[in-house]
């Protein structure tokens, strides 16, 4: 792991966002909303808090990330060509033919990529798995799993929970992408979810709120320690986060930017196109 300052990791965050919008302009194709809102997660664990190294992915004792909500891989990939697990030129091939990145993250093509995700909550209980088989093996990596609150609509996501906290789990950390919004629209209109940190609580997890575009706040929370429980962050972040005339709108959940939009958008984060 890395512990650069929080002014380095807001600047990288600009350019990885930077790199989200490049990735689905030149593709045409992806999810801008749900991976520009979990940049600052991804930073947190990738580096102030996870142990990985890009030049052995498949380290026996590293830490373990899933993205269940495999639809934000745009902001998985930049973060883990930034970190060198594979060449930033290969952002631009993203969701075409014969590319190793696609349209969800798959483990057996991607350096990096823990677990195959893409149903929503099947991450969740990968994850969950995982840390079970962790605790068999006596093993002290860690497994982080970061889910959509829309996807907290489905009945694995509590299923896993479950068996988390029975297990109790000390080794498994949920962190929840809390965004508001989903493809359809509001949370609260489509299902809502509720208080969900009282949820996760009832299911015996220990549960922390966290500012999700705040980096600081979210290695605290994920620094802090527990015993005999599963952890629940939830980090209240923005659909969009970044480019003002897409936060916090659902219809931008899966629809890639015009060129005029890529323009407007990139030079509001102040990113050069051609960087």
């Amino acid at each position: 792991m890395e512990n650069q300052n929080n002014i380095d990791l807001m600047e990288k965050a600009k350019r990885i966002r930077g790199d989200i919008l490049r990735m689905l302009y030149t593709s045409q194709s992806g999810h801008p909303g749900g991976s520009l809102s979990c940049v600052e997660i991804l930073l947190s664990l990738y580096y102030r808090v996870a142990n990985v190294d890009p030049k052995n992915p498949k380290m026996e004792n590293r830490d373990r990330i899933v993205l269940s909500k495999g639809h934000a891989c745009p902001a998985l990939y930049a973060v883990l060509a930034d970190k060198g697990f594979f060449p930033r030129e290969d952002l631009w091939t993203l969701r075409q033919i014969n590319s190793h990145l696609q349209g969800h993250p798959d483990s057996k093509k991607t350096p990096g990529v823990d677990v195959n995700t893409g149903s929503l909550g099947q991450g969740m209980s990968i994850a969950m798995g995982i840390a079970v088989a962790a605790k068999c093996l006596k093993a002290d990596y860690r497994i982080y799993v970061i889910i959509g609150d829309g996807e907290c609509q489905e009945g694995l996501v509590w299923e896993a929970a479950m068996a988390a906290s029975h297990y109790k789990l000390d080794n498994f950390c949920v962190l929840l992408d809390h965004n508001r919004l989903q493809i359809d629209g509001p949370n609260r209109e489509v299902m809502d979810i509720g208080d969900i940190i009282k949820k996760f609580e009832a299911f015996g997890f220990d549960c922390q709120k966290a500012d999700g575009h705040d980096v600081e706040a979210i290695t605290a929370a994920l620094q802090k320690q527990v015993r005999g429980k599963p952890r629940f962050i939830c980090c209240e972040t923005f659909k969009g986060k970044g480019v003002s005339f897409m936060e916090d709108r659902f219809g931008w959940h899966g629809k890639a930017p015009s060129e005029i939009e890529y323009l407007d958008a990139m030079k509001e984060l102040g990113v050069n196109t051609h960087d």
